[in-house]
């Protein structure tokens, strides 16, 4: 009985939450081949080869997307990769954007308040509200007169300016990859703690060759199989760390907490909060998968309400248990050691399973803009005539890997990165492009008031873009200067 419903759980997440955070991935192909669609007479055709179209369907999809003078017809569901015709409530869409920005980086938001004090609280809070609008003003640019025009934040971004989608898309994979090159860090920071007679280059080393297996995955079950066992870990480490912190409640100092802040730690701080944040690229699929899209606002407006208030109480508990002695992984903080141990390598195995999540999509994103076959994209397809995938295909991803590690070992700075990461691609996905195609496609329907405000979040973006950029790279060589020296 216990094993049956623990498979149900297993298979409602992965039909209605993990397949369904990844259909964003699947952004190229506009046109849908035959084989993908159900006959007029209600029989299903067979199942597309990999070499025309092995890519991630919208999970929750009942219509693809067709041109006008095209009828629409139901997808049919296929092996692992195709559509489930039943759309998401509003609570599965929540639960989605919670998957997203509720990540395994809020291990390191102590170490921000430690950083940044009162200004650092200030943040999560403000940056969850920017976020939380222009994620509306997203989705509003997908309606014009109150019809849906576009679907994806590509074909937003290709209306505000054609060919423009290729940047968004170009930020997508920079972020991918930047968040696989961080779990390999995160990793081998807990695990040198745990084992400092191994040093950092070779745990992540020894991580990157127990990950190699990511590159023969081609299945988005296994995926998503992955990334339910990923959550279980992330709400059992939360848990652990939440009750300990809570535990020593009697010695807390809120004192301790200031408004002091060094002016050049601040856009890294912001960084780090932007990266925790930007969940933008899918919400545009969310929105068109939900039962009743017209409950997408308040759905956004309560998941990142929720998510503001963890980072802030999380924060601010590990801080306040660990005053000075607050390291940039809060499990690191722990003084027992054999608990350390047992709190680090719960991380671990959940960076583990946490990479091949991006790390696929990465893939996903590559093979459909440029391994699909000509003339759809410039290089032949991923895969032989016999459907398997072919060898060059399979190294090319091996070096993928080895590509995030060689990126992780020359740049092994957790804090700094996440703020690099989070003021180039962060703002950009969430703050300035989303108030740049609201002004530009909206401006005849905006009044001043609204015109101001979509103009203030750009200033704002890219301010914090800018001086980001500089400060974290400062702060990055800071960090691999002291390191050299």
């Amino acid at each position: 009985m216990a094993s049956n419903r623990f498979q149900n759980l297993q298979n409602w997440t992965n039909k209605h939450v993990f397949s369904n955070s990844l259909d964003y991935w699947n952004q190229e192909l506009h046109d849908v081949p035959s084989y993908q669609n159900q006959s007029a007479t209600g029989g299903e055709e067979s199942n597309p080869p990999p070499d025309r179209l092995e890519t991630i369907e919208e999970s929750s999809v009942t219509e693809q997307p067709q041109p006008e003078d095209t009828p629409k017809q139901e997808l049919a569901e296929d092996d692992g990769h195709g559509a489930s015709s039943e759309p998401i409530s509003a609570l599965q869409a929540a639960w989605n954007v919670t998957n997203a920005i509720q990540g395994m980086f809020i291990v390191g938001l102590p170490i921000a308040v430690k950083i940044g004090g009162w200004w650092s609280v200030g943040a999560m809070i403000a940056v969850a509200y920017i976020c939380y609008w222009t994620g509306v003003l997203l989705i509003e640019c997908l309606y014009e007169d109150g019809v849906k025009k576009r679907k994806t934040y590509r074909e937003i971004a290709d209306f505000y300016k054609p060919g423009f989608g290729k940047w968004v898309l170009a930020a997508q994979l920079t972020e991918l990859l930047s968040t696989c090159i961080i779990y390999l860090v995160l990793a081998a920071d807990l695990l040198q703690s745990c084992f400092p007679s191994v040093d950092k280059p070779g745990w992540m080393m020894i991580v990157s060759a127990s990950l190699l297996t990511c590159s023969f995955l081609d299945d988005l079950q296994i995926v998503s199989r992955l990334s339910f066992f990923n959550a279980i870990s992330h709400l059992i480490v939360n848990l652990i760390m939440l009750i300990y912190c809570l535990s020593f409640v009697s010695q807390w100092s809120f004192s301790s907490i200031t408004f002091a802040l060094n002016i050049n730690t601040l856009p890294t701080i912001v960084g780090m909060v932007v990266f925790g944040y930007t969940s933008h690229i899918f919400l545009p699929n969310l929105e068109g998968n939900m039962k009743n899209p017209s409950e997408f606002n308040m759905m956004l407006k309560w998941s990142h309400i929720a998510a503001a208030v963890f980072k802030v109480v999380f924060g601010m508990l590990g801080f306040l248990t660990f005053g000075e002695l607050t390291q940039q992984e809060i499990s690191n903080s722990l003084p027992n050691q054999s608990f350390k141990i047992l709190v680090n390598l719960i991380l671990v195995v959940k960076a583990l399973l946490s990479y091949p999540l991006p790390f696929y999509a990465a893939v996903q994103l590559l093979k459909n803009n440029l391994f699909l076959g000509y003339p759809q994209t410039p290089f032949t397809s991923c895969y032989s005539p016999d459907k398997s995938l072919r060898e060059w295909a399979v190294t090319l991803r091996i070096i993928l890997v080895l590509f995030t590690l060689f990126v992780a070992l020359s740049v092994p700075y957790l804090v700094e990165l996440m703020g690099l990461v989070g003021n180039i691609t962060g703002t950009m996905l969430s703050f300035i492009w989303p108030a740049l195609f609201h002004l530009h496609i909206k401006q005849k329907g905006l009044n001043n008031f609204d015109k101001r405000f979509d103009q203030a979040i750009i200033t704002m973006g890219c301010s914090v873009c800018i001086s980001g950029v500089y400060f974290s790279s400062m702060e990055l060589l800071r960090a691999i200067n002291s390191a050299d020296s």
